[in-house]
């Protein structure tokens, strides 16, 4: 079956860095575009960003772009994010996500989901 893991979550202080992995299994990866997606406590889930499937055009919400990074290394089956600048409003679990689609933001265009990496950030 498919399965995703993310690691790489933990605490840190504003300003710091964290890159975190999601690792997939169970599905052709490199023909999947691949997501991140954040939840806090009390929130919905939003989209923070998106990795193509071939060419690896990366998409990011405003309120990580220019402080985040999205890559994949199809050879290992793993996406990345790499967070830096990380601010207190960072705080949220983060689950990676696949989709059969080129590229999408919106959660329920994706066809499978990782548990989710709890990423805290202290002020």
């Amino acid at each position: 079956q498919v399965q995703l893991v993310e690691s790489g979550g933990g605490l840190v202080q504003a300003g710091g860095s964290l890159r975190l992995s999601c690792v997939a299994s169970g599905l052709p990866f490199s023909s999947y575009a691949m997501g991140w997606f954040r939840q806090a406590p009390g929130k919905e889930r939003e989209f923070v960003a998106a990795i193509s499937r071939s060419v690896g055009t990366t998409y990011y919400a405003n309120s990580v772009k220019g402080r985040f990074t999205i890559s994949r290394d199809n050879a290992k089956n793993t996406v990345y994010l790499q967070m830096n600048s990380l601010k207190p409003e960072d705080t949220a679990v983060y689950s990676c996500a696949a989709t059969g689609r080129l590229l999408a933001t919106e959660g329920r265009l994706y066809d499978y989901w990782g548990q989710g990496t709890q990423v805290t950030v202290s002020s």
